[in-house]
């Protein structure tokens, strides 16, 4: 038996994508424990770090995100996400930058002494994945990364599904339903 008590054992294709699966949700909750651990220590609330953090994926990727991509990830207002990003800013996570293909637009980037406490935090985090990998074959890792890109594939693309279900009425009933109203007087007393 392995760490996580499955059977040395060949495994079908099933089944291993259910251990994928499970290592995947085991993963985003520790992530998710440790992003709480961040929040506490350094006075961000819940919402700030899911900003700070898609704002990371943004530049890592090479594609920095604007405010109304960030109010789309986060779904909130335009208002709370003027206020989030102010506030980001005013704290020193955050800067704005114009858009070099747009001026009409701006770019959130972290701004230096935001990045300062995040690496100050997760640096040890890093030194742990390095001590857990150390040992693991250069084309291991390098299958681990085809299989996080496909799965994170595939999670935005359901995404995008959800997104577009969420836009459109069912198939089934195409009209809002009838809802039955009770006369209410001019002075907004209902009859008995």
């Amino acid at each position: 038996m392995t760490k996580r008590g499955a059977v040395d054992r060949r495994m079908n294709r099933a089944e291993l994508e259910k251990l994928m699966s499970a290592d995947m949700r085991a993963l985003t909750a520790h992530s998710d424990r440790i992003g709480r651990h961040f929040a506490r220590q350094n006075d961000v609330g819940g919402t700030d770090l899911h900003a700070l953090l898609h704002i990371m994926v943004a530049e890592t990727a090479g594609t920095p995100m604007t405010p109304a991509q960030l109010r789309q990830r986060l779904d909130v207002s335009p208002a709370a996400i003027t206020y989030l990003v102010d506030r980001m800013i005013d704290s020193g996570h955050l800067r704005r930058e114009p858009d070099p293909t747009d001026r009409r637009k701006t770019l959130l980037r972290y701004e230096e002494p935001g990045m300062a406490l995040a690496r100050s935090f997760f640096t040890p985090l890093g030194a742990e994945l390095h001590k857990a990998l150390a040992d693991v074959p250069d084309r291991d890792l390098l299958a681990a990364h085809r299989v996080f890109t496909a799965m994170t594939e595939a999670m935005v693309t359901f995404e995008e599904q959800l997104g577009g279900a969420a836009r459109k009425p069912p198939e089934n009933d195409t009209k809002p339903a009838k809802t039955r109203r009770r006369a209410v007087s001019k002075t907004g007393d209902r009859p008995a």
